[in-house]
């Protein structure tokens, strides 16, 4: 039997190589679901924020483990749908750059808030980032399609996170701490305009 740490880990580094070869025809801006995967892979501010729901997921452990990465996904493609319906939300950007730090920082201090406490925030945060996908949707993109490519993606980078959290575990947990802290700089000299 593979022992849990060294299968978690193979699998963060499996998703981390699993890169689309672009030799495939219809791999561009003009196939909707590839838009819609690469979209969450071409931000910093995105890549950061969903490996950290995972990371802080992990920490947490429990019920976690599912329930923030699940209500990540689904409030991201609530506030997809209200930006592709064009209902206008203050703050998209400053929220994305607020979730950058503050999930960087919750999973920096270890955070163990109550799971409801945590999908809450993880919601609001999730809010922001799907209404910014669903305004970006290409013209050419299928929707749906966009969607399901942002949403898959998205799961995979809380993966990561989880996988790297739990491969981690109790023995190198300030590595993960070490991670949250990183993002939360990266969140600031995004805001900063230094990253």
């Amino acid at each position: 039997m593979i022992p849990v740490k060294r299968l978690c880990l193979s699998a963060v580094l499996l998703v981390a190589a699993a890169m689309p070869a672009h030799a495939h025809v219809g791999i561009d801006t003009t196939s909707s679901f590839t838009a819609g995967f690469m979209h969450p892979l071409s931000g910093l501010d995105h890549v950061t924020v969903m490996i950290a729901v995972g990371l802080w997921a992990a920490l947490k452990g429990g019920r976690a483990v599912l329930a923030w990465p699940a209500a990540f996904v689904g409030v991201m493609l609530g506030g997809a749908a209200l930006g592709m319906a064009h209902v206008p939300m203050p703050f998209v950007e400053p929220g994305i750059l607020a979730s950058v730090v503050v999930l960087g920082l919750l999973v920096a201090l270890a955070a163990d808030l109550p799971v409801s406490a945590g999908i809450a925030i993880i919601g609001l945060f999730a809010l922001f980032h799907g209404h910014a996908h669903g305004t970006e949707v290409p013209e050419n993109a299928g929707g749906l399609e966009y969607m399901a490519g942002f949403a898959i993606a998205t799961v995979l980078l809380h993966a990561v996170g989880i996988a790297a959290g739990l491969g981690l575990g109790v023995r190198f947990r300030g590595l993960a701490r070490i991670a949250g802290a990183t993002c939360a700089a990266v969140g600031i000299g995004l805001a900063f305009g230094v990253v």
